[in-house]
């Protein structure tokens, strides 16, 4: 055999072993393919399918609430309960309670001014007061013969001024409060009445009537005015004197701020204002605070739109006893804005789309099973749901993306 032939034979057996193998694969191929296709359908039909493991999922159950939509839109802190005292009489500082940042009661004494002149003022004036009052009741006393006093009446009358007297001098000496003195007071002019004077004059008398009163009153008015205290419990801010330092009236002492009731401007779209309505409730955020919001309520809408801003004043009243609040600070309001009453809810999170329909996962007996449903009203965080879902069911919010109907499903917290 030529050398020439030989290699043609070599050549037609690689091929034909060549086409043997392909053939070979090809049909294993072919066999493995049927198989894979056929086994979905096998599954369908009846056939036992593979063990899986259950899903992990969390769920929650579908609930008949109130659907509420809200407005966002940004707002101020700001507080009404604010107020800058000042010195209403001049003195020297004599006592400074006080310092910065200081929380302080209704009725708090927080300056003192030196009293001295004041007190010594008030005395003279109590002086010629009673001097003015005690010539006023003698004459007419002694000036109705008519009355016929015996002298008995008269020591009786003597006594009870010399009473009053007395009280006056020990109350100047600060034995006895003013409560007391004004007591004393009292039963002198119903002894005085009671001799047969004329009513009216000492109601007159007693009710500073006379120029002698009213500068006692003014007297004892400025010696109060040298103790300024709290209007209200508040903090206390900008402190503007220093102890032992000259004041003259009208001199600023100090800010007390009220930041227990505070109050948001919420500025809303004009748009959107017809939505809003006295006494609903507002969440305020504050990106001090973050994941924390407060409760507020509106308690007033603003008759006026800035034509600048488009935007119309919201006010909400917020409780701020922990302090955390500031006013000036910057505020994420959300508004309530319409409540639909007693619906059937299910979280947004829950809904899923397949086939262009809305659906959510319920949980059967460690298994997942699909609903289609009918939504109506919704917002951020939950739907309303017509059909589909039962109140209390649990539908699955997470680990439901890739679930197909009948999946086993293990329930997580």
């Amino acid at each position: 055999m030529s050398k020439r032939k030989r290699i043609f034979i070599f050549v037609l057996t690689v091929l034909a072993a060549g086409i043997l193998i392909t053939g070979a694969l090809l049909i294993t191929k072919k066999s493995t393919r049927k198989q894979t296709a056929e086994e979905p359908i096998s599954q369908v039909s009846g056939s036992e399918p593979s063990q899986t493991s259950p899903l992990p999922v969390k769920v929650t159950a579908a609930k008949i609430a109130d659907l509420e939509n809200r407005i966002k839109c940004p707002g101020e802190v700001f507080t009404e309960r604010k107020v800058t005292l000042k010195a209403e009489v001049s003195g020297t500082l004599k006592n400074l309670k006080i310092k910065e940042g200081q929380q302080v009661k209704a009725g708090e004494v927080l300056v003192e001014l030196d009293d001295t002149p004041f007190r010594l003022k008030l005395e003279q004036e109590e002086a010629a007061r009673l001097k003015a009052l005690s010539e006023l009741l003698l004459d007419r006393l002694f000036q109705q013969p008519e009355l016929n006093r015996s002298a008995e009446e008269i020591a009786r009358l003597k006594q009870a001024e010399e009473n009053f007297l007395k009280a006056e001098q020990t109350f100047k000496a600060g034995l006895i409060s003013q409560e007391q003195l004004e007591k004393a007071r009292r039963d002198y002019e119903l002894v005085l009445i009671g001799s047969g004077l004329k009513r009216e004059e000492i109601i007159a008398a007693s009710k500073g009537l006379t120029q002698a009163e009213v500068n006692v009153k003014i007297a004892r008015m400025e010696l109060e005015k040298t103790r300024i205290t709290a209007p209200f419990s508040g903090i206390i801010t900008g402190i503007k004197v220093a102890p032992g330092e000259k004041i003259e009236a009208g001199r600023e002492i100090c800010t007390l701020v009220d930041i227990s009731q505070l109050n948001v401007e919420a500025r809303v779209l004009e748009t959107l204002i017809g939505k809003i309505r006295v006494g609903r409730e507002a969440d305020v955020r504050f990106t001090a605070y973050p994941g924390k919001f407060f409760k507020g309520k509106v308690t007033a809408i603003s008759p006026l739109v800035n034509p600048a801003e488009k935007t119309c004043s919201v006010f909400i009243s917020l409780e701020n006893p922990a302090g955390e609040i500031k006013p000036g600070m910057h505020a994420e309001v959300e508004i309530v804005s319409e409540i639909f009453p007693r619906r059937l809810l299910v979280p947004q999170s829950a809904v899923l789309v397949r086939g262009g329909r809305p659906l959510v996962f319920v949980v059967e007996n460690g298994l997942a099973k699909w609903r289609y449903i009918q939504f109506g009203e919704e917002n951020e965080l939950m739907v309303e749901v017509f059909d589909g879902v039962r109140e209390g069911e649990l539908v699955i919010v997470e680990g439901h993306l890739t679930l197909a109907h009948d999946s086993p499903v293990r329930v997580i917290e």
